[in-house]
């Protein structure tokens, strides 16, 4: 698939609160890592995949983030007065996406292939999702149990396999999800239920930093 004809859209509205203190008056996708905010990362594997149409959806310290987003070239989704979630936040820009869209938590560190290229590559044209997960020896920072089981490409609640925040998705069955304000768990719920939710395996190593001490440890060493 043509990563040109492709939107990404990066999840960058939560509170942080798992990250304590730090997100007072900061921003999580805007906390340092390795010398550049957390967002700066995702934006490099956009870049680096060749995406040229980028969103972010954003809520919480709009004003701190929207400007750095856009000094990037992101077209921001503001979410007010109500942050919608991950489900809730993608139906809300569907307008703006293509379909099938990517969309990136930015609070993760990949070691290994560019993880947007590789779902292009992986995608296949009858899919609804394609999740990237990761085996549980090859994560940092998540324990047991996973999130899934993957048979073949079809993944199932249950299971070893921890989802990484990447996913390549069709927008077009949103409708079935009726509130406002929900999680992207309750649509691949629904997609599972008509088996039309895959997974591919990330062959490279990740890492969990949504808390305070994972990006302490991220700032330290670089996950191998």
């Amino acid at each position: 698939m043509s990563a040109t004809k492709i939107s990404l859209m990066i999840f960058a509205a939560g509170f942080g609160t798992r990250m304590d203190d730090l997100t007072h008056d900061t921003p999580k996708p805007m906390l340092n890592l390795r010398g550049k905010p957390m967002i700066d990362h995702a934006l490099e594997l956009a870049k680096s995949a060749n995406l040229e149409t980028v969103f972010a959806n954003t809520h919480y310290l709009h004003d701190r983030i929207a400007p750095h987003l856009q000094h990037h070239g992101v077209q921001v989704l503001h979410e007010t007065p109500d942050i919608l979630d991950t489900g809730g936040g993608l139906k809300a820009a569907r307008t703006h996406l293509t379909s099938p869209t990517l969309t990136l938590n930015p609070d993760c560190d990949w070691t290994g292939a560019n993880p947007l290229a590789y779902l292009l590559d992986q995608w296949q044209e009858d899919m609804q999702a394609l999740l990237l997960v990761v085996r549980p020896e090859r994560a940092k920072n998540r324990s047991t149990p996973g999130d899934f089981s993957l048979t073949g490409t079809h993944l199932a609640r249950g299971g070893d396999m921890i989802y990484t925040g990447a996913q390549l998705i069709r927008t077009e069955r949103l409708d079935a999800i009726k509130d406002r304000v929900f999680s992207l768990n309750a649509y691949w719920d629904h997609l599972a239920s008509t088996n039309d939710l895959h997974g591919t395996i990330y062959p490279g190593h990740w890492a969990d930093i949504g808390t305070k001490q994972a990006l302490t440890q991220a700032n330290m060493t670089k996950y191998v």
